[in-house]
């Protein structure tokens, strides 16, 4: 065994947990034993007191809008300045659909209810009528390997990215942030926000060993990663792409 290791939090699996986003965690923790390199999952629920200091990388899953309402209470007691000191820090974030929307600054609804979120990332969504669903594509960053990302997009908020972040990636079909300017997702310090469900990655090696890698060079310096096979991974988002491009997967 390598004796570098990782811990994974994943922040309030009870109720961010659509469309098995739990898959996630599942899939770096593998990716890292894999390689020989010591890896543990820890959980943290609504209520639960626990410090997050020695966490190296954390997952925020999706969730409805109520579940979303009763987690800002929570993150309100003091895992919110956590949170946010983790993200200065430059500890690695995972956050899908509606944990990413709540890093931002808020969330209006369409009918003009503001609601505060927690602050974290410069950016803030805004409800819209028109529900942005079905499989989606995009490509990262060229600065964070430029690779494509498969996944899939249900949402209405339409998210808005202030000046001090960049976009996770650009969209090459689907809808995004806010189906009007390209942009999918964001990508601040080593926060990595994303509309996509699914999970995404297990069909998505590139995207799961940038975070891994991401953390390893954060905690020690460098990152020892030995290369997978991924064949079987690879050839998932391979067809998925295709199909995606080509119009010929269900959009719900």
């Amino acid at each position: 065994m390598s004796e570098q290791s990782l811990k994974i939090c994943h922040l309030y699996p009870e109720v961010l947990n659509l469309y098995g986003d739990r898959g996630n965690t599942l899939c770096l923790k593998q990716r890292l034993l894999w390689r020989g390199i010591n890896a543990e999952v820890v959980e943290l629920h609504l209520g639960e007191k626990m410090s997050i200091t020695d966490c190296d990388i954390f997952f925020v899953g999706g969730g409805q809008d109520f579940e979303q309402g009763v987690l800002l209470e929570d993150l309100a007691n003091g895992k919110g300045a956590d949170i946010k000191a983790a993200i200065e820090d430059g500890k690695t974030f995972l956050c899908i659909c509606g944990g990413y929307q709540m890093m931002g600054h808020y969330y209006e609804t369409y009918d003009g209810k503001k609601c505060e979120f927690l602050g974290a990332v410069d950016l803030y969504t805004k409800g819209s009528e028109t529900r942005m669903i079905g499989n989606y594509a995009f490509k990262l960053g060229n600065d964070i390997g430029g690779s494509s990302v498969v996944g899939f997009e249900n949402h209405s908020g339409k998210t808005y990215l202030g000046k001090g972040v960049e976009p996770l990636g650009t969209i090459l079909k689907g809808f995004g942030n806010n189906g009007e300017d390209g942009t999918e997702g964001v990508h601040y310090k080593n926060v990595f926000g994303t509309y996509s469900h699914g999970p995404v990655l297990p069909k998505n090696p590139e995207f799961a060993d940038l975070l891994l890698e991401t953390a390893l060079k954060r905690k020690y310096g460098t990152a020892i990663m030995p290369a997978l096979k991924d064949n079987f991974e690879t050839a998932a988002h391979d067809t998925v792409l295709e199909k995606v491009l080509a119009d010929q997967m269900s959009g719900d």
